[in-house]
């Protein structure tokens, strides 16, 4: 009997519950594949990478990247725990502006049989740049109260 599953089931953890981290800090974690036939998956992706949204083009950096082939050894084995381990980088910060914003995540990517694939991300921070806010009329006038155009 095969049971059939609409998608794949990832777990990851990483090591700060609160997904904060400072530039330089090490960012290390676990995953596990879930709910999928390991005959159906011929490979696992696990990227730490930046991305951003916003004004212009959006960019994308992969910081840290690891492939699992699944060559017939032990590949069987999908829901066991895999561990990963990276140093961020100084930079980019995570940033939320008005124009563009920049975005840290763990992404699990998995190749499935016929050319599927599935990709799931587990965003968290670097840095603690705050948030933009729009400035309120009195930060725009200048010293006689008029309002800078």
């Amino acid at each position: 009997m095969s049971l059939v599953m609409d998608e794949p089931l990832v777990s990851l953890c990483i090591d700060r519950a609160g997904r904060r981290y400072e530039p330089g800090a090490t960012l290390a974690g676990q995953f596990q594949i879930d709910a999928v036939d390991p005959h159906d998956l011929s490979a696992v992706e696990l990227s730490v990478l930046w991305h951003t949204e916003g004004k212009g083009d959006d960019d994308l950096h992969v910081h840290h990247f690891e492939r699992f082939e699944n060559n017939g050894d032990d590949y069987g084995q999908v829901h066991v725990f895999r561990q990963f381990e990276t140093t961020l980088p100084g930079s980019p910060l995570s940033y939320e502006g008005a124009i563009v914003k920049v975005h840290w995540c763990v992404r699990v990517r998995l190749f499935l049989s016929r050319g599927r694939e599935y990709v799931e991300d587990f965003p968290f921070q670097v840095g603690d740049v705050p948030p933009w806010e729009p400035p309120d009329d009195e930060s725009l006038a200048d010293d006689d109260g008029e309002v800078l155009v």
